[in-house]
């Protein structure tokens, strides 16, 4: 075995944790699978002949990627720490149960809280929280000081605490709630579209799927505003369950076009990912909730 292949397969043995890592940084699969394979590139370039711990080391780097795909987005900005935050210091002792507590309940409402956070603030978060990396390293990597660090990772603790801890979960409502976004979408109704939105919702495109691709937009108005004029496919679109979870998948004539993947929270549509990427669309688990024909991708 050449080293290049067994290179790649200490790699492939840490790829599950660096693309969960990557995935609660970034909050999109498609992204974090980019940073997973950047870090692959960093791997293969570096001399690691001195490296321990590769899986550390990995973890570093994906998140470095991650913080720099952060800081890439418009609508990220990350606000410089003003003074000593002394509820971090109170922190520092955490019970570690709660903390497991905290950590088992990622999931899409989770995604969602973090999405609000700053860059670096996330990166803390993520990194302790969930995976239990020591501050001194959260430091090396967002450029502060382990106390710096673990006033970001607090801050973020005290707002993702304080949020819904997860999605609403009877597909019951769920499928309501999915139903009347497609009346709404149907009957070109901007006022009922607005109304089963959160007002703060997240829309994600990924870069495949139309209109407008690779694009992130915010705000149930600014976003209905859009998708009224532009809702021709909605005559096409079909309830589904996405993952365990109702959904909507666009299949003009019984071909899979594009699928919504919905986040509520409290009754109301805090996010949508809207996926087209073929790949991707293959990877989901698809039932459609309707009496309709079989889809084709």
């Amino acid at each position: 075995m050449d080293e290049n292949s067994w290179l790649a397969g200490r790699f492939e043995a840490h790829r599950a944790h660096l693309q969960a890592v990557a995935y609660r940084m970034l909050g999109s699969l498609s992204e974090a699978e980019d940073a997973v394979q950047e870090s692959w590139l960093h791997l293969s370039r570096a001399d690691t002949s001195g490296v321990e711990n590769l899986g550390g080391w990995l973890t570093t780097v994906v998140a470095r990627v991650c913080l720099d795909m952060l800081r890439s987005r418009k609508a990220r900005r990350e606000d410089p720490i003003a003074a000593p935050d002394p509820a971090a210091d109170r922190e520092a002792g955490t019970d570690p149960e709660r903390e497991a507590v905290l950590a088992d309940s990622v999931g899409l409402a989770l995604l969602v809280v973090l999405d609000t956070l700053t860059p670096a603030e996330r990166l803390a978060f993520v990194l302790h929280d969930l995976f239990a990396v020591p501050f001194e390293e959260i430091a090396a990597i967002v450029g502060r000081s382990p106390a710096a660090a673990r006033q970001l990772a607090s801050r973020a603790r005290r707002r993702v605490q304080g949020a819904p801890p997860s999605p609403d979960a009877d597909v019951g409502r769920q499928r309501e709630v999915v139903d009347a976004f497609i009346a709404a979408m149907r009957g070109g109704d901007f006022d009922a579209l607005v109304a089963i939105l959160d007002p703060d919702v997240v829309i994600h495109t990924d870069a495949t799927a139309e209109p407008p691709a690779g694009s992130e937009v915010r705000g149930a108005r600014a976003w209905a505003k859009q998708a009224i004029p532009a809702a021709r496919g909605a005559r096409f679109a079909r309830p589904a369950l996405v993952d365990g979870t109702v959904g909507i998948v666009v299949a003009p004539q019984g071909r899979l076009f594009r699928v919504l993947r919905f986040t509520l929270a409290q009754g109301k549509i805090a996010r949508i990912d809207v996926v087209g990427d073929r790949e991707q669309l293959r990877d989901l688990d698809l039932l459609v909730l309707d009496d309709g024909p079989q889809l084709e991708i």
